[in-house]
């Protein structure tokens, strides 16, 4: 069935137009990804879907007793409220009525107002909860957050880093589970292990139908089921995921090449005819003169830009970058221990590890921002580094894309070629009359593409990139990968991005807890087959076939070998030891308040206390189930 349906919708700020007779249905149960440059107004599409902005035109129909769910890329939080409190409080109506539960049991322990109508009040929300998923609902808003990394569910909001507030606000859609979730770039700020179990939650346990605004390549092709793609006003719908959209569009793009080609030949032979004709028109002629004056008529289709990124290098030596046993520590706790590395011209190191690891200080310490707690970083002989930085805190909101990027310059020299400075912006896609634009006044995407072209813009054969995949479209990643890849610069660079780091990196440094930092030789795939954790062997199997057997063959022959499952470590070995004792506790638990709440005396003598020993006999039961699922999953690892 339709949940949403939207007829003719129309969008324009100016002569900007974001969307003109755009008509679309999502269904139940559908996986949709949204995709489009960046500027081209996806965000805005997606906020107009989910009742977040206003339309020029069109309608939108919401079937009855449906909910809309929205992850917005900026989302608000009550800053004084806690991670916990914030996705409960997302639950609305289940919230609302252990609010009501929880009023009428104080009201009762204080012997406030009548006792019967506060019991019959307690009855009443204490169905609702149930009715509306169990006193469960508590752990799984705590699981949920656990899950997307959010470490300190009890602090208050305003503590948390912009990155922990999307988790959060992630966290309570999720557990809400609207009828419709529309999330944009809900990989953003999640480390690449977080975003393979979202690839699998989304795909396995989420009910509701959901609308995915994301360039992340594997969320796409792993979770779609349907790609669309916002172009100029018009939405185009492709069948499949990014890799199905990117051969259905290749031959969408080829027919109207064709198509193009064939009226560029017509007009031609059209216009030889009519320059041969006298002036005299009989009634075949005119006809003949209308079908050409029509084919004139049509617009040319505009074909597709891309992005020219290069960089001019300068020779290095044999090493571009060395780290001789570093340590780097944050207070008492120790990010990085004894790590050696050595980086070689050409050779691209992609940094990987949980979000708070120290991948971000591992960078200001190769750049020289952050001491070594132990050890040397030492740059090889005539290396000049570029960095860009996850935040983009080296732009001016104030000042325009033009100024930014230019500063006191007139030309910016690229290797051996001079450029005007609107000519080098027109490579990042930005036409003249938009250079003068104020950055604060630009997408995320866009500031982007300017925080690109600024660091791009001068020399350097060690290029240090932050997150650089955050916001940017499809196209400019990929303009960015061919950049990496053709030059004969070192890189490193952290991101999230699989795909990126399956196209790009040639070693992984994997962030490991307790200081441990380990190089694997390849790409992500390859890591991901080395190493034990079933959760990344998971996610590179949907990729493997993609990987070229010519890219690695020694390392990926390893890759396609089965790995046995992870042994136990010492503190798993001593939990397993003592996990039956813990089952057979907690069931004798649950047999003491059912055997509690089966006394016929309990209800007459003191009926107050049902509700909350209801609710404590469903968290006992509900963690002598944890348990057993623990038990059962280390005892299949021995």
């Amino acid at each position: 069935m339709t949940i949403l349906a939207a007829q003719g919708l129309s969008k324009a700020f100016g002569p900007k137009v974001i969307a003109s007779d755009v008509t679309l249905s999502i269904e139940d149960g559908e996986r949709i990804g949204l995709l489009g440059a960046n500027g081209s107004g996806k965000s805005t599409l997606a906020k107009m879907l989910a009742g977040f902005e206003p339309l020029d035109g069109g309608t939108l129909m919401l079937r009855r007793e449906s909910t809309i769910g929205y992850l917005a890329q900026e989302p608000v939080l009550d800053p004084d409220t806690t991670p916990r409190k914030a996705v409960l409080a997302g639950l609305g109506a289940w919230a609302d009525a252990r609010a009501r539960y929880e009023a009428a049991s104080e009201a009762l322990e204080r012997g406030e107002g009548d006792a019967s109508a506060r019991l019959a009040e307690q009855a009443r929300a204490l169905a609702d909860v149930e009715r509306l998923g169990g006193w469960d609902r508590d752990h799984e808003a705590t699981a949920m957050l656990t899950h997307l990394g959010v470490r300190r569910p009890d602090a208050a909001i305003r503590e948390l880093s912009g990155g922990d507030r999307r988790r959060v606000a992630l966290a309570r859609l999720l557990v809400a589970r609207p009828t419709l979730a529309i999330l944009d770039e809900p990989s953003n700020h999640l480390d690449a292990d977080t975003v393979a179990w979202l690839e699998g939650y989304l795909v396995d346990a989420y009910p509701g139908a959901l609308l995915l605004v994301t360039h992340d390549r594997y969320l796409l092709d792993r979770v779609v089921t349907r790609t669309l793609e916002l172009e100029r006003g018009a939405l185009h719908s492709y069948d499949g995921g990014y890799e199905d959209y990117l051969e259905a569009r290749a031959v969408r793009t080829d027919l109207a090449e064709r198509t193009e080609s064939n009226r560029q030949n017509f007009l031609r032979t059209e216009l030889e005819w009519l320059r041969r004709q006298p002036k005299a028109r009989t009634g075949k002629q005119k006809a003949r003169i209308a079908r050409a004056e029509s084919a004139r008529d049509v617009v040319r289709p505009r074909s597709d830009k891309h992005a020219f990124l290069e960089l001019a290098t300068a020779r290095a030596g044999k090493s571009v970058l060395e780290l001789k046993d570093v340590t780097l520590a944050y207070g008492e706790r120790v990010l990085v221990r004894g790590l050696d590395l050595i980086l070689r011209p050409g050779e691209r190191l992609g940094i990987v590890g949980p979000n708070g690891a120290g991948k971000t200080t591992l960078l200001r310490a190769i750049l020289g921002e952050q001491p070594v707690a132990k050890g040397a970083v030492v740059r090889g002989q005539n290396i000049v580094t570029t960095y860009l930085d996850q935040h983009r805190i080296g732009l001016d909101d104030a000042r325009s894309i033009f100024d930014n990027v230019a500063g006191d310059r007139a030309r910016i020299t690229i290797g051996e070629q001079s450029l005007e400075v609107r000519s080098y912006l027109e490579r990042f896609l930005f036409r003249p009359e938009e250079q003068r634009q104020p950055v604060g006044s630009l997408s995320g995407g866009e500031r982007a593409r300017v925080a690109l072209a600024k660091m791009l813009s001068r020399p350097g054969n060690l290029v240090i990139l932050d997150e650089p995949t955050n916001d940017l479209d499809v196209a400019m990643l990929a303009s960015l990968e061919e950049l990496l890849v053709d030059t004969n610069a070192g890189a490193v660079v952290v991101t999230h991005d699989r795909w990126f780091l399956d196209r790009v990196a040639t070693a992984i440094l994997a962030f490991e807890g307790d200081g441990k930092v380990v190089r694997y030789e390849g790409n992500y795939q390859i890591y991901c087959a080395l190493r034990p954790e079933p959760v990344c062997e998971e996610t590179a199997s949907d990729a493997r076939a993609r990987t070229s057997a010519t890219d690695a063959p020694e390392v990926a022959s390893k890759a396609e070998t089965p790995r046995p499952k992870a042994k136990l470590t010492f503190n798993e070995k001593r939990e397993l030891e003592g996990m039956l004792e813990r089952i057979d506790a907690a069931e004798q638990g649950v047999a003491r308040l059912e055997s509690e709440l089966a006394d016929p005396r309990l209800y007459a003598e003191r009926g107050s206390e049902v509700p909350k020993l209801t609710a404590s006999l469903e968290a006992a039961r509900a963690e002598v189930a944890r348990l057993t699922a623990r038990w059962e999953e280390l005892e299949s690892r021995v």
